[in-house]
């Protein structure tokens, strides 16, 4: 069953994301990334430079195999071009929708911001999984960073 894991009050969603990803990457995870188009060379580039000593190998979905296989990151605007080499370790979806196919990966992490309409579209998402019986984990990062 997939593990469904909500990222609740990021400041801003893909330098977030970059955290994120560093994290998977570096416990060994590969990670399918949905992004909406409009957000994907901003994605892209933050990959490139949210560290000075370091950026995250990445692709996107489409790209030739040979780079596929060497990027620990796919970004993609859907899971439609997934074929049988995508892995299906971690999803992380910075949509406002469920992922069609979600349920072919290990874990899906939902990140949500403090903007009002991303909260809307995340309890929608919440709900949808919720309605699919599958238990979710919520990361409160305001509760974090008081902690901290």
């Amino acid at each position: 069953m997939t593990e469904i894991a909500f990222h609740f009050n990021a400041p801003d969603k893909v330098a977030y994301a970059c955290r994120l990803l560093r994290k998977a990457v570096a416990s060994g995870a590969k990670v399918v990334v949905v992004v909406p188009a409009e957000q994907m060379a901003h994605l892209d580039d933050s990959l490139w430079t949210f560290s000075q000593l370091e950026f995250l190998a990445h692709c996107k979905i489409d790209s030739p195999q040979v780079l596929r296989q060497a990027s620990p990151v796919h970004l993609a605007t859907s899971l439609d071009a997934m074929d049988a080499n995508t892995p299906r370790d971690v999803l992380l979806n910075l949509n406002d929708s469920v992922c069609v196919g979600f349920d072919q990966f290990a874990r899906v992490i939902e990140v949500v911001t403090l903007d009002d309409d991303d909260r809307q579209h995340a309890r929608v998402r919440w709900k949808h999984y919720t309605d699919q019986g599958l238990n979710i984990v919520r990361h409160d990062l305001k509760l974090k960073e008081s902690v901290a």
